[in-house]
């Protein structure tokens, strides 16, 4: 007896957020696909994962609620209805007023298991969507015409166009020979969740400090813990190791010198995680055959909290693409059709990688001149209406993509 054999339109390598977001959204444009990914779905939802939170910006949240995802995940998504960026211990700030450029927030908080949860959970909805989990591709082939994966449980599944959303380390992008630009930025985030003392009033606070941002992001509050934020602190990689060791008392008081008494006093809530900060930037998005998603093309600084957005960008232009192509009945792997998504995708990402290098290399230093001229940047632009709204328009991925 032979090895059982799948064929599909779109084999997705991946199922993570990305991955199963881009499954999902083919399916109900009825394009048939095949995601496969290393890690079952019981550990993938299990809070001890991923303890980190995703800030999804209005566009991105515009796209989950087109696919069926977003009455799932609202109930748990923390509003951000102001944000207010501040330099150290200065009185000058940057302030954000969702108001200023409509009645919707500016972007949601979401803790990403909540969001894989959602995506799980709505599989059955999408009879066009097979997840394989857990399972890899032992050898993938890109042919001419379509792809074949020889699968680790010895499946073959055919398709005519493979999707690397298999995260930095992509093996299928390694495989195709794309070149990537990295570097460490020699920081780490450090993440958690922290019950507050008074309401944070859905504002997200970025206080840039000498070792980078430390952010404190509205959630949405637990029994017991009505008011409730999530912490990134970027801190310098030699650092971590004494922060992360520190007692959950100890910890709670370094949170509170760095943020200050705004939200009143901070206590850590459940466990920490750690994880290193890097630039990646493939050379290119597509390949015969083969198109990057998310973390497989880019890996930006959370400095802006774009990093999902930016994959979710990445969906929504290949999925218009693939529904064009799917409508006239045109090949879904054909070079033109990557060479389209590449051009649309680069100007986008390349951007948003130069952004925020940029920010975070401006802010992560205590160089004195630079110091005075980054505190008065951000009162500048807090009294220029029209270039506010601009930032505040890309901060929503309203513009752009």
């Amino acid at each position: 007896m032979g090895a059982q054999r799948l064929d599909t339109d779109i084999l997705i390598v991946g199922g993570g957020l990305v991955g199963l977001t881009l499954g999902r959204a083919l399916a109900l444009k009825g394009i048939r696909s095949v995601v496969v990914d290393r890690e079952p779905a019981e550990i993938q939802t299990d809070a001890a994962y991923d303890g980190r939170g995703s800030a999804i910006a209005l566009g991105s949240k515009q796209l989950l609620d087109r696919i069926g995802l977003w009455s799932r995940i609202e109930p748990e998504a923390g509003p951000i209805l102001d944000i207010r960026v501040s330099e150290g211990d200065s009185r000058l700030f940057l302030h954000y007023d969702h108001r200023e450029v409509g009645d919707e927030p500016m972007g949601w908080i979401v803790e990403n298991t909540i969001t894989r949860r959602a995506l799980f959970d709505g599989l059955p909805e999408v009879p066009d969507l097979t997840l394989l989990a857990p399972c890899s591709v032992a050898r993938l082939e890109r042919g001419p015409d379509g792809v074949t994966a020889e699968l680790t449980d010895g499946r073959i599944v055919t398709a005519r166009l493979a999707v690397a959303a298999d995260g930095r380390g992509s093996r299928l992008r390694e495989e195709a020979g794309i070149k990537v630009t990295r570097w460490s930025y020699g920081q780490t985030g450090i993440v958690c969740s922290v019950s507050l003392e008074r309401p944070h009033r859905n504002i997200a606070h970025e206080r840039f400090l000498p070792a980078g941002p430390f952010a404190l992001l509205p959630m949405t509050g637990i029994p017991g813990h009505r008011h409730r934020a999530s912490i990134v602190w970027t801190e310098r990689d030699d650092l971590v190791p004494h922060m992360m060791g520190l007692s959950g008392e100890a910890f709670s008081a370094e949170m509170n010198r760095r943020f200050g008494d705004y939200c009143g006093q901070l206590t850590l809530l459940g466990r920490r995680w750690a994880y290193p900060l890097s630039l990646l930037l493939a050379e290119r998005m597509i390949d015969r055959r083969l198109a990057l998603v998310g973390d497989s093309a880019h890996g930006i600084h959370p400095i802006a909290g774009q990093g999902l957005n930016l994959g979710l960008r990445d969906v929504e232009a290949l999925v218009d693409l693939l529904a064009e192509a799917h409508g006239l009945g045109l090949d879904l792997g054909s070079a033109a059709l990557l060479a389209d998504y590449d051009r649309r995708r680069r100007v986008d990402t390349m951007t948003l990688v130069a952004a925020t290098d940029g920010l975070n290399r401006l802010f992560s230093n205590d160089i004195p001149p630079v110091r005075l001229a980054r505190r008065l940047g951000l009162a500048a632009v807090n009294q220029v209406p029209p270039l506010k709204r601009l930032f505040m328009r890309h901060a929503m991925g309203t513009i752009g993509g």
